[in-house]
């Protein structure tokens, strides 16, 4: 089992604030409020109030503060990614000639190569170590992204879950006990929890976007051949497509934008448009929802889709019914037909040779790959164009496709209890995208009034990459950003058979990166709750950015709270905490200075003022409260669920 380094041995960003919010609103067990996305980090560094070791330090520090999560594989030794952070600051002395990804730490699934490290395929048995890294990641490190290792995932690719790893289950940040979603299990928590700003995943029936719905990241799952393979454990060599996991639609295709490009060796590369920034503003589009979509019984994420497709109206666009049973047909060739033959032409000689090496349901799926003939190959192949035919003709009536990411979601032992039927509810949505050639992204959509994450994709005609990323920006801005992990993960015991994890080098509790160490002194912060005219796109929401605030994302009030629709000049809600009959109510969580939360308190006028709220993960923090006067003639919207959602109805009538 890997030992974790001690993170009293290392050396944090930041020397005070031992009770500060870290990036994703969690209570960061090194008490630092350093924040990984791209914009935050460049600077940083242009400013000089931070060097890359710095940045890797914190890293390696936050990475030993969660323990043994089952995210990582391979860890570089620390020394290791220290000196590649020093070297960048030799060779790019100058700001204005460094290059985009300069200081970023990340990490990749290890079904992709890293020269001289492990690639694995979460099978011990299988490993190799290569001499060349693939070259989406050889494109990363001359960008100047700093490796910090390899992440979990469902054995050989296999898997939307994140169970089927001898090296442990990942369990999502957001909910103990839920599950990561999977392939890319590790890749997609370790964005989650703050832990790197962004990681190379892949996807081959769902495995970059099914885990970014069940962690509240974004997952952007590029156009097939835009981005090689080359270099990567095939799952299924003509459907395969890395991916990558970021905090924002801006992050990923900022990442995007490294990694594509046509590779001539690669027989699946193809040349498409490679895509730029995120667009500042997308047109009004026609976006394909599903005439009669399928949640599994789950009448809460039924609820948030409908939410979420209500705020894209309000968005400008216009919703088309679309019929997905052609789309969800084709889906279901990928594993009742001759892809699941492709799995097995991949590693099929590894398993004749070592069935025992193979997970249990890795192997059951795998083997009825074997039965298959050349004859259901070119059947299947046939079948697949007739469908693909078919939704063209859906395509002429819309510009992009909305689905739910999944439909529903299970806990490890749900998952454990039934892995391949509810390995297959997971990929409703998701396993045709890459059969019919479509380009998607997956997006935080808040969450479900049960607690759970929900994540909404947008799919679009190959070479629309840019386009989703920037409709996927527009509506993730309306969601309040980043979902919000829980403050204290819990430990999860190690599997007896990781005993193959490769540890890292352990590291002096006295090793500094001294030459290149910039002390960064950060305030401690306060999380403030807000429900109405202070939430993003909303009146007072400019009183918080000019106070410094800085959005964490949604959240949940625990089940005690009525929400009302106040009178007065500016529309506003009321959120008062009920004695019974409560409900839970959506809010953003913005961290801020304590002394904001005085200025705040003096612009607010009765019956307004702060308080204290309960969070659904038992959390208590500052918030905007009503006095229950003021609520006796005010229409109660709780059953909205929030103010935005509130607003929207009142615009409909």
């Amino acid at each position: 089992m890997r030992t974790p380094p001690d993170p009293e041995s290392m050396p944090h960003l930041t020397a005070n604030s031992t009770n500060s919010t870290n990036s994703t609103g969690s209570t960061g067990s090194t008490g630092s409020t350093l924040r990984l996305d791209l914009e935050s980090l460049s600077g940083l560094y242009r400013s000089g109030a931070a060097l890359p070791a710095d940045v890797a330090e914190e890293v390696l520090a936050r990475i030993a503060a969660r323990g043994d999560d089952h995210v990582w594989i391979t860890l570089r030794p620390a020394a290791d990614l220290l000196g590649d952070a020093a070297e960048l600051v030799r060779r790019w002395p100058d700001p204005d000639t460094r290059p985009p990804l300069y200081g970023v730490p990340f990490a990749v699934k290890d079904n992709v190569d890293v020269a001289g490290l492990p690639t694995t395929a979460a099978c011990p048995a299988y490993s190799y170590v290569p001499e060349r890294g693939a070259p989406l990641v050889e494109r990363l490190l001359a960008a100047g992204a700093l490796l910090v290792g390899k992440t979990n995932l469902d054995q050989f690719a296999t898997g939307l879950s994140g169970t089927r790893s001898p090296y442990g289950a990942c369990e999502s940040p957001l909910v103990p006990g839920l599950i990561s979603g999977g392939s890319s299990s590790g890749s997609a928590v370790a964005v989650a929890a703050d832990l790197v700003s962004f990681t190379v995943g892949t996807d081959t029936a769902g495995s970059g976007r099914v885990p970014a719905a069940l962690t509240g990241t974004v997952g952007v799952k590029p156009s097939r051949g835009l981005v090689s393979t080359l270099g990567m454990v095939p799952a299924c060599a003509s459907l395969d497509c890395p991916s990558v996991f970021a905090r924002s639609a801006a992050d990923g295709l900022a990442v995007l934008s490294v990694i594509a490009a046509f590779e001539p060796a690669d027989p699946w590369s193809r040349v498409l448009p490679v895509p730029g920034p995120v667009p500042a503003r997308v047109s009004p589009l026609r976006i394909g929802v599903p005439r009669e979509p399928e949640f599994f019984g789950d009448t809460a994420a039924e609820t948030a889709f409908a939410r979420a497709m209500e705020r894209l109206t309000g968005l400008g666009h216009r919703l088309v019914p679309v019929d997905l049973d052609p789309f969800l047909a084709a889906g279901r060739l990928l594993y009742e037909g001759p892809w699941l033959a492709e799995r097995l032409a991949a590693i099929g000689d590894f398993v004749t040779r070592n069935p025992a090496e193979i997970h249990p349901v890795t192997l059951k799926v795998l083997s009825g790959g074997g039965a298959l003939s050349a004859v259901d190959a070119f059947e299947g192949l046939y079948r697949l164009h007739a469908l693909d035919a078919e939704t063209r003709q859906a395509w002429a009536s819309m510009d992009v496709l909305a689905v739910p990411t999944v439909p529903t979601t299970f806990t490890v032992a749900e998952m454990l209890e039934s892995p391949i039927e509810r390995n297959t509810i997971l990929g409703h949505y998701t396993t045709f995208t890459n059969l019919l050639d479509l380009a998607g992204i997956s997006v935080p959509a808040g969450r479900t009034a049960t607690g759970r994450p929900h994540g909404v994709t947008f799919l679009g005609p190959a070479g629309s990459d840019g386009l989703l990323a920037g409709l996927g920006a527009a509506f993730h801005a309306l969601t309040g950003g980043p979902a919000l992990p829980v403050q204290n993960p819990r430990p999860t015991a190690a599997p007896a058979t990781a005993s193959t994890v490769h540890a890292p080098e352990a590291r002096p509790s006295t090793a500094r990166a001294s030459e290149v160490k910039a002390e960064v002194e950060v305030e401690a912060r306060a999380v403030l709750a807000v429900a109405g005219a202070h939430r993003s796109g909303q009146p007072l929401h400019g009183r918080l950015t000019s106070l410094g605030a800085t959005g964490l994302g949604t959240a949940l009030t625990a089940p005690l709270y009525r929400l009302y629709a106040l009178e007065g000049d500016m529309p506003r809600p009321g959120l008062v905490r009920s004695a019974s009959g409560g409900v839970a109510v959506e809010v953003e969580l913005y961290e801020l200075p304590p002394s904001a939360l005085g200025v705040l308190l003096t612009q607010t006028a009765p019956p307004l003022g702060l308080g204290t709220i309960e969070l659904a993960d038992g959390r208590a923090v500052h918030g905007f409260l009503c006095e229950p006067y003021a609520t006796e003639k005010a229409p109660d919207i709780s059953h909205h669920g929030n103010w935005p959602d509130y607003l929207l109805s009142r615009s409909r009538c």
